[in-house]
């Protein structure tokens, strides 16, 4: 199931939890703590999921992974002079 069919189904759910609340809010009333908390976190998860529907991509348009730049300029030579030259070994040792 792609990102975009989970968000959808996410949003279906939710969209029924927020039918229940109302129905809960009609029997208990809306003026107890615990009614007005049940309240809030299910609009939080609304705002929530609509969040994550504006990050995800489309579905016709793939996640392309962050380009990272590496600079042209050459690397201080100092920070080499400890290490062994790779697959050559040590300066100063002969292979076996």
């Amino acid at each position: 199931m792609s990102v975009h069919d989970e968000l959808t189904s996410v949003q279906r759910s939710l969209d029924e939890l927020s039918r229940s609340v109302s129905r809960l809010e009609q029997q208990l009333g809306r003026g107890g703590l615990e009614m007005r908390r049940v309240r809030a976190d299910a609009d939080r998860l609304r705002e929530s999921v609509a969040l994550l529907r504006d990050a995800a991509p489309g579905p016709s348009q793939p996640r392309r992974p962050e380009l990272v730049t590496i600079s042209d300029t050459p690397y201080d030579i100092s920070l080499w002079t400890d290490s062994d030259d790779e697959g050559l070994g040590a300066r100063d040792r002969h292979a076996p």
